[in-house]
């Protein structure tokens, strides 16, 4: 009778982590997105990337209380991360292929993590810095040199975020989402080609960013590695940069849409 007035509450709880998870990260990337597709306007100043798209959360009405819960939804999407890494619970089994994905989603549950405890530190002290996630990607490569082969551990990270996004972009083509969700026929119309979008472009970002840690290994310069704030200044210097910028601005966006449609859409199965 316990177990069984038990086992639902902590599914409930798992579910609910997961869903506002989904939910954080979508606002993080509609953030993101939106700041960048402004900044060409002169309206979205230098806040670019992720951490950037936290601090600009601290200058809106109720800021710190806003991104308190921004930072414990990405604790919980941490946490369901590591559930589908660790007890597998899309099925993707222990081949090799599945071993890689099971990989990426231990990742991520790192990344958030980070994210979240930077998210908690800019509510007890804000550092009025430009929140550029290049940064951060920077630091992680400086200390990954500072470590035996770490020259090889750079670059192996930089080909482990070109397949994460090589497998995102893919993806999204395909839409091999829809497996994952539970989605009314009606609302697929409209919500299935921003998923695609928003995946396709995500998973370009992830390959550059990937390309910008191989350059950062080959050269022995940590500071070659960059973030998203790093894409967006390259996309912004090439031929048609403003329309490049936007164009993958919109896709971040979108991709921001796909992670609130997957809070509220996605089937999860918390069973432990």
């Amino acid at each position: 009778m316990a177990d069984s007035i038990k086992n639902p509450d902590h599914r409930d709880a798992i579910t609910l982590f997961a869903r506002m998870g989904y939910a954080s990260r979508g606002i993080v990337y509609v953030l993101v997105g939106g700041l960048a597709a402004l900044a060409p306007l002169g309206q979205g100043g230098q806040t670019e990337g992720s951490r950037g798209a936290l601090e600009r959360v601290l200058t809106a009405p109720f800021g710190n209380v806003l991104l308190g819960l921004i930072a414990v939804g990405l604790v919980g999407y941490a946490m369901w991360r590591t559930i589908q890494a660790v007890k597998d619970t899309d099925h993707h089994g222990s081949g090799a292929k599945g071993l890689a994905i099971r990989a990426g989603l231990l990742a991520s549950a790192i990344t958030h993590t980070l994210l979240a405890f930077f998210a908690a530190t800019l509510i007890f002290q804000y550092a009025g810095s430009s929140g550029d996630s290049g940064g951060g990607s920077q630091g992680v490569a400086g200390w990954l040199m500072e470590q035996p082969f770490g020259r090889w551990l750079v670059g192996g990270v930089g080909l482990i975020m070109i397949g994460v996004g090589m497998s995102h972009a893919f993806k999204g083509y395909k839409a091999k989402f829809d497996k994952h969700f539970a989605m009314p026929p009606q609302t697929q119309q409209w919500a299935y080609p921003i998923c695609r979008f928003g995946l396709v472009i995500r998973g370009l970002v992830f390959v550059i960013v990937g390309s910008f840690f191989i350059i950062a290994a080959y050269q022995i310069d940590p500071n070659e590695a960059g973030g998203m704030g790093e894409v967006f200044s390259t996309l912004r210097g090439q031929p048609y940069g403003q329309w490049l910028l936007a164009f993958v601005a919109l896709g971040l966006f979108a991709f921001g849409l796909y992670s609130v449609l997957a809070a509220i859409y996605r089937r999860i199965n918390p069973e432990m």
